[in-house]
């Protein structure tokens, strides 16, 4: 099924919304549900076209379902917080989903709002509106331009040129590794809905590295910065750094500083 737009006459001023669903049943009570207000409507009807389309339009806020498939909700939400193109997009999740880890991972991932379906109406129009207010949009692009630049800064006007695909996927990539305690690779790349191969091909594009040796470097400053920092043991700070033994780890930091771990410390002042 192609995407489409609802409500073309709409005034061009008037904010723009970006709905994504794979069930047309949803969308359209979705659309009858919003086309009381003057906003304007776009649909995408899988999360991979979702992003497509969100890259393209620039839409002043996103309400999204979870499960979708080539690209969930969750993984899409976290693709286009990881695009500074439009990382300032407000994104709603709409879903069924009345698991509390779930509402969870939506929020954590970048989500400004959760809404359980069977939903009402005036609950989705309000919460919609009110997100519309704080990110400056309610009253059109006339007023947002007009706004302070304190104000404009995350707008679609000073928005920053969109990355390429693999650009998207590493920084989603890194903003996971930031935010995950000994994290597998293979989690981190379903998380952002592709394979570990293909999260990898995209590390070796962007930072000639493969996600596996940039999750090594990372762990190796992380452990210099805790050796030289902090009076933690070798042991504990192994296993901070996602290590599951001192020996493995000594090994590793050797092969990467070419000192181990408490000739390193000494050197750094900490012993």
């Amino acid at each position: 099924m192609h995407i489409l737009d609802s409500t073309p006459a709409t005034d061009a001023e008037q904010p723009q919304l970006l709905l994504v669903d794979d069930d047309p049943d949803q969308l359209r009570l979705l659309v009858e549900a919003l086309r009381i207000m003057p906003w304007r409507l776009s649909l995408a009807f899988d999360g991979m076209r979702g992003y497509e389309r969100a890259v393209a339009i620039m839409p002043d806020l996103i309400i999204l379902d979870v499960r979708m498939p080539k690209l969930d909700g969750f993984a899409l939400c976290r693709n286009l917080k990881a695009n500074p193109s439009t990382a300032h997009i407000p994104i709603l999740f709409l879903s069924s989903a009345t698991d509390i880890d779930e509402r969870l991972t939506g929020l954590r991932g970048g989500a400004v709002d959760y809404i359980l379906k069977p939903y009402i109406p005036e609950e989705v129009i309000a919460r919609v509106q009110i997100h519309l207010d704080l990110a400056g949009k309610a009253a059109g692009r006339e007023a947002a331009a007009r706004a302070p630049a304190s104000i404009r800064s995350g707008s679609r006007a000073s928005a920053a040129k969109p990355l390429g695909h693999d650009a998207v996927l590493v920084r989603a990539a890194q903003r996971e590794l930031l935010s995950l305690h000994n994290a597998h690779l293979g989690d981190i790349a379903a998380s952002l809905g592709v394979s570990e191969r293909r999260l990898s091909r995209a590390f070796q594009k962007v930072l000639g590295m493969s996600l596996f040796e940039y999750l090594r470097q990372e762990r190796m400053e992380q452990a210099k910065r805790l050796l030289m920092q902090t009076a933690l043991s070798i042991l504990a700070i192994s296993q901070e750094v996602g290590f599951t033994s001192a020996a493995n780890f000594s090994t590793a930091f050797r092969e990467h500083t070419g000192l181990t771990p408490s000739e390193y410390r000494r050197k750094s002042g900490q012993a």
